[in-house]
């Protein structure tokens, strides 16, 4: 008799970036009466630190997730609100050598609590601190009953404290703290104003915390960062403007360095902004500035296509620079498009066009910025100009990028060092990679490129493990070449924990904060493993904290 074996229903791993969006589904399930996460948020929450979040899948849909960060012992149990202890709601003020655990988001669907989900969330949070010999896990837990338990008329709750302490008593039912309580958890205090939105605990949460058994807490572990490697190879061509025949002889000139590249085992090749621009000298005359870009625009599918069978063939990360491109409501955009060796396409627009570039070409400003993830982590996009807006480069780090690609295109020294100052800026207060890609010489025939200025370089942090001048690699001036070197991401990782400065962990988020317009968030337009195309989640962050 043939015995059959039945296939597990409940599933409970690691967060991947692929179930960003399912997670993002989950999250407004559970909270209805919380405001959702973005996509970027998520992403960042799962880049800055994935072996602290985790998923339950039952029968393949995903019904539970939590996210977790390590925190100093300072951190983590002082007054502090939710904003301030996630890096508002990246999980970017994850310490790699963090004493304890920090829950900041826990959600369980509501067709399935009953099923123990949350349990066995809590239960490999609890194996990753045994694991990891931290001190234990602590998080701001809701009080969702407070609010109506100020208006009972028995058992009246007089303050949080009050309320927390007839809720262990048992002579008020809080299902979310007697959970907590019946995990192992014990409640140390009332922090205040932890989570605004959250009405009805009226911003109040409980610090609870679970301590490790097996470490002496009167012994102090000093966490280390160990040095390790994390080797990355980044090839950046700046590339000398010639007049073309056509897109044959056009995408030959591309290959050519792709080629070169893929025989250095480059993970990345860089190419310069508007490097497409040469097009432009196989029309048989010089056009005005707004058909010259239109005329542009209609090679997109030719290089999408291009760039990514080329991606697949050199087995080679591909930035490709940028290209002008006419989106669906007639507006000209200059997008980068990032061809990943695995086949798929990603889309960076350019946020800030210069005023040159709107003056002339009409060109709109792109209204989302976004990590991509590679099979090297996560990276970003900044199109010459956004290179000198701040904020920018924060969003994407905050979502977990350690290397940012900066395609520019210049015509005077001035205007290089612009970007070149401000991309050094970027390395530094990110404590992140920044590679820049510009072209060189000039196009007969086409109009507002007349003498072009570059220095293509590989920026690094200014700190012990890098280059003494912040300089990994850089290319002669004006000169057509293929600047390659390698990076140690791991070196980025024991900065942040361990440098001389901490930019990124010394943020005053009890001070400041950005705030990102709804709009933004949203994952890049690509076909994901599951066949579906992604699609935006608009909302501010939100937090249920534990």
């Amino acid at each position: 008799m043939t015995e059959t074996r039945r296939k597990a229903r409940l599933e409970v791993r690691q967060a991947k970036p692929k179930d960003v969006r399912a997670i993002a589904d989950l999250v407004r399930r559970a909270y209805d009466d919380l405001p959702a996460y973005t996509h970027g948020e998520i992403r960042g929450q799962l880049n800055n630190y994935p072996d602290g979040c985790f998923i339950a899948k039952l029968d393949g849909k995903l019904v539970g997730y939590c996210a977790s960060i390590r925190l100093s012992q300072q951190l983590a149990l002082s007054d502090h609100s939710w904003d301030e202890v996630t890096g508002n709601g990246f999980g970017s003020r994850h310490n790699p050598k963090g004493e304890w655990l920090y829950g900041y988001e826990m959600c369980v669907d509501p067709k399935v609590r009953g099923t123990r989900i949350g349990r066995r969330l809590y239960e490999e949070r609890r194996a990753l601190a045994e694991r990891l010999d931290l001190n234990g896990i602590v998080f701001g837990g809701r009080m969702p009953g407070y609010a109506r338990a100020l208006r009972r008329k028995v058992n009246r709750a007089e303050n949080p404290q009050d309320y927390l302490q007839k809720v262990i008593d048992g002579k008020i039912h809080d299902p979310v703290l007697r959970f907590q309580l019946a995990n192992g958890f014990e409640p140390q205090g009332i922090i205040a104003n932890y989570l605004p939105e959250d009405k009805p605990s009226l911003a109040n949460a409980v610090r609870m915390v679970w301590r490790n058994p097996y470490v002496d807490g009167d012994a102090p572990i000093k966490h280390r960062l160990p040095r390790g490697v994390e080797s990355v190879r980044i090839a950046t061509c700046q590339l000398q403007s010639r007049a073309v025949s056509g897109f044959d002889e056009f995408i030959k000139q591309i290959e050519y360095f792709v080629d070169v590249a893929a025989d250095y085992e480059a993970d990345f090749i860089v190419f310069p902004e508007l490097f497409t621009l040469m097009l432009l000298s196989a029309e048989p005359k010089e056009l005005p500035p707004a058909e010259a870009i239109a005329a542009l625009s209609r090679y997109t599918p030719r290089i999408r296509t291009a760039l990514s069978e080329m991606a697949l063939n050199y087995n080679i990360n591909i930035i490709g620079g940028s290209h002008p491109t006419q989106m669906d409501d007639g507006d000209i955009h200059n997008v980068a498009y990032v061809c990943l060796r695995d086949g798929s396409i990603h889309a960076q627009e350019k946020i800030h066009p210069t005023p040159n570039e709107a003056y002339w070409w009409n060109i709109k400003g792109g209204d989302s910025i976004d990590a991509i993830q590679t099979d090297c982590g996560p990276i970003g996009v900044l199109i010459c100009y956004d290179s000198e807006f701040p904020e920018l480069a924060r969003r994407l780090v905050d979502e977990g990028a350690r290397i940012i690609f900066v395609p520019f295109c210049t015509d005077s020294r001035q205007g290089y060092m612009r970007v070149r100052y401000c991309s050094a800026a970027r390395a530094i207060e990110n404590q992140c990679y920044v590679v820049l890609s510009g072209n060189v010489g000039n196009l007969p025939n086409v109009a507002n490129i007349d003498i072009q200025y570059a220095q293509s370089c590989i920026l690094t942090p200014c700190d012990f493990p890098f280059a003494r001048d912040g300089i990994a690699a850089e290319a002669s001036e004006n000169v057509e070449t293929l600047t390659i070197s390698d990076v140690n991401l791991a070196d980025l990782s024991w900065a942040r924990a361990e440098g001389t400065v901490q930019n990124l962990a010394d943020r005053r988020f009890d001070l400041y904060r950005i705030e990102w317009d709804k709009r933004v968030g949203k994952i890049s337009p690509s076909i994901g493993e599951d066949g579906e195309t992604s699609a935006p989640i608009t909302g501010p962050h939100a937090g249920r904290g534990g």
